[in-house]
């Protein structure tokens, strides 16, 4: 994982973090599609969960925010993260790999970017650059040439 203070500690929480998440997320069941014949017709197995992000007590409002920020594309107009899964003919473990789905997700939200190092480029990499730059400039220029001498 990653090695500094702050990450550490996020992971610590976050372990502690599950337990109540997993009290505040429900979940809905409906029948499944596809594959399976009468027995996809008679149980639900498709798995539904849903999380409120706005009003969830386990969340600091800061890490709503960036759950917010990182998962828009995820987060209904009403607040709730809905993740489905339909995978498997067994209710129980559609459960189970929805809610890993979203503890997954949760945990890469949260984690914190790192900070990118900016570096100097080498000495080899701008000559190259230039001499490449200078070849490409070579053949428009004869492009130029060729042009003007036929019109």
């Amino acid at each position: 994982m990653c090695k500094e203070k702050g990450c550490q500690e996020i992971s610590c929480n976050f372990d502690l973090m599950q337990e109540s998440l997993k009290k505040e997320v429900r979940y809905r069941t409906s029948r499944s599609s596809g594959a399976g014949g009468q027995h996809v017709n008679k149980v639900s197995t498709k798995v539904e969960l849903i999380f409120d992000v706005e009003n969830s007590e386990t969340l600091t409002e800061e890490q709503q925010a960036i759950i917010r920020v990182k998962l828009k594309n995820r987060i209904s107009k009403e607040g709730l993260l809905l993740l489905l899964c339909d995978e498997t003919r067994s209710q129980a473990k559609n459960k189970e790999i929805v809610y890993h789905r979203f503890i997954n997700l949760i945990e890469e939200a949260l984690k914190p970017e790192k900070e990118r190092k900016s570096t100097v480029p080498t000495k080899t990499s701008i000559e190259k650059r230039l001499k490449d730059k200078k070849k490409k400039s070579g053949k428009k220029e004869l492009r130029k040439l060729l042009d003007d001498g036929e019109g």
